[in-house]
């Protein structure tokens, strides 16, 4: 239907929706074609756009310091960059809380900038995924503030509204007052972000809510499909999917929003069967079965990567990379492969160094702790994710006042750190007038320094990813658990003819395995092989090479 109408943006502009193509059933177009085969050596980075590079001096990051570094970027070995939130915002909550989803933020640069970023990007061979932020907008947002007017109108049911100012429901999160319309809207998270109406899967009060099956609710996809098709348009190579499970409400299974999906997919992808979509859903079975790509393994409680690097109790260290040995490494393989085995040839799980949402690893181990986990984290099957900064042990800054929405994650945030220089090179401005202060310290950690060691922690992250990236063992769905037993270590395990050993442990270790080949990469005090055992030395990591 060529007049089928779209929402429009707050800027009144007409949405690039593209040609239009008649898709006969989902499956074909779910999956990108050979999606998984473009992206299997692939290693993503992280850039949090405030905090990267100021290009033009006002104390915040932006497009044109982000392209200055692209060649640094690309000279990590990396494939493409994951730009958090650019858009049009008041950033209450960093830049998730969007009021124009086809403009960037005049803080960053103008859209010009951001084109010439990715021109810059492809020129050096650099995928760009940008994030989308599915389930909410701002309550800036004009579209939002239509829906808050008395008289119905076509945004009206683009968010989810009760019929009544004054009850309320206590399973639901909703903000009461706010409007003129007589009910109440519903937040995903903080008060700024209201809910976009992809409707309910199971109907509790039949006077406000409408299925997800109901034709106000499907527009609401379709304006999330005009989003993604606008910037797909102007060359970008997809996205990463803020709360992506997070769509249809009382949908305890997700397989209603598994559907909604599945229908973006099939249309988006009957156009650009070449864009990658990575989910912030940590339930590969339920992304991949969406459509995605990939999927992040986020620190949540319990499961194998908080168990892996993540397991703080009580301000302690007891994960498995602990140097004390108080961690298991079974409790981290065996969610992992709960997650991996049922799902290793529909899509990618990816592990990350960390991301702007949790504490940097440098705040519990040092340099060469780190190398340990990052040998792990860049060895193991999927598409992992390097945080800005990761690659030098930048740490976090907690003794920072809270800013954007960030509280105890702006520490996370700080700027990256290029030289020993002001700001550490991150900016020319005044240090008053930073986004957020950098580390300057005693010994500040930057990337200049680290250039010119060939043991520091960048050298050792780029000798991982070119390793990966040169051998197609690592790059493929083959993995063999070793040797991995509770409270013992160390942790072994074959990607195709190569081997990872590790020991993050203050003690020698010992195995009774078979381990043969030559060592291609060794951190710490080395390994001693003898027929069917293997010895390993304190807080060591090494990769055999047959």
């Amino acid at each position: 239907n060529k007049n089928k109408e779209y929402p429009k943006d707050p800027a009144g502009t007409r949405l690039q929706t593209g040609r239009k193509k008649t898709v006969r059933g989902i499956p074909d177009f779910t999956k990108g074609k050979g999606m998984n085969e473009k992206i299997r050596r692939s290693v993503f980075y992280q850039i949090y756009p405030n905090s990267f590079m100021d290009g033009n001096g006002d104390g915040y990051g932006d497009f044109k310091g982000i392209t200055e570094k692209l060649d640094y970027v690309a000279s990590l070995g990396v494939d493409g960059i994951w730009l958090s939130p650019c858009f049009e915002s008041p950033f209450c909550d960093g830049g998730y809380d969007v009021t124009d989803y086809f403009r960037p933020s005049a803080r960053f640069g103008t859209m010009e900038e951001m084109d010439r970023m990715l021109a810059r990007a492809h020129e050096l061979g650099l995928k760009v995924l940008l994030d989308l932020v599915a389930g909410h907008t701002s309550d800036q947002n004009e579209m939002f503030r239509r829906s808050c007017e008395p008289e119905r109108n076509e945004y009206s049911d683009m968010f989810i509204w009760t019929n009544d100012a004054w009850k309320t429901y206590p399973e639901y999160r909703f903000e009461y007052g706010r409007a003129q319309r007589y009910g109440a809207f519903m937040v995903n998270f903080f008060s700024i972000q209201p809910a976009l109406n992809y409707g309910f899967k199971n109907i509790t009060h039949a006077e406000w809510q409408l299925s997800y099956k109901n034709r106000e609710c499907i527009k609401t996809r379709e304006w999330l499909i005009s989003v993604i098709k606008f910037w797909l348009g102007k060359g970008y190579d997809g996205f990463r999917v803020d709360m992506a499970d997070s769509l249809v409400k009382n949908d305890d299974d997700k397989s209603a929003t598994i559907e909604v999906w599945q229908h973006i997919f099939s249309v988006v992808r009957a156009e650009y069967p070449d864009a990658v979509f990575v989910s912030e859903w940590s339930d590969p079975e339920k992304s991949f079965k969406a459509g995605f790509d990939a999927d992040f393994y986020l620190d949540h409680r319990d499961n194998g990567y908080y168990h892996l690097c993540r397991r703080i109790v009580e301000g302690k260290n007891e994960s498995f990379f602990n140097p004390e040995g108080k961690g298991d490494a079974a409790a981290f393989m065996y969610d992992y492969l709960n997650r991996y085995l049922p799902t290793k040839n529909e899509g990618r799980i990816s592990f990350i160094t960390g991301n702007h949402d949790i504490y940097r690893t440098a705040e519990y181990f040092d340099a060469e702790q780190i190398k340990l986990i990052y040998g792990v984290l860049l060895t193991m099957p999927g598409l992992p994710f390097i945080y800005y900064g990761d690659e030098i042990g930048l740490a976090c800054k907690w003794k920072v006042e809270p800013k954007e929405g960030g509280f105890q994650r702006t520490g996370t945030r700080i700027p990256m750190q290029w030289t020993r220089g002001k700001n550490c090179g991150f900016s020319t401005a005044d240090a008053d007038k930073l986004f957020l202060p950098v580390d300057m310290g005693v010994d500040p950690v930057n990337v200049e320094e680290q250039e010119r060691d060939e043991n520091s922690l960048l050298n050792f992250v780029r000798k991982v990813i070119a390793l990966r990236k040169q051998n197609e063992d690592f790059c493929g769905t083959d993995f063999e658990v070793v040797f991995c037993e509770s409270g013992r270590f160390p942790l072994i395990y074959k990607r195709g003819r190569f081997t990872v050993v590790v020991n993050p442990t203050l003690y020698a270790q010992r195995a009774y395995v078979k381990v043969s080949g030559e060592e291609v990469i060794s951190v710490g005090g080395g390994v001693e092989v003898k027929d069917n055992e293997i010895s390993v030395m304190p807080q060591t990591l090494v990769i055999f090479g047959e």
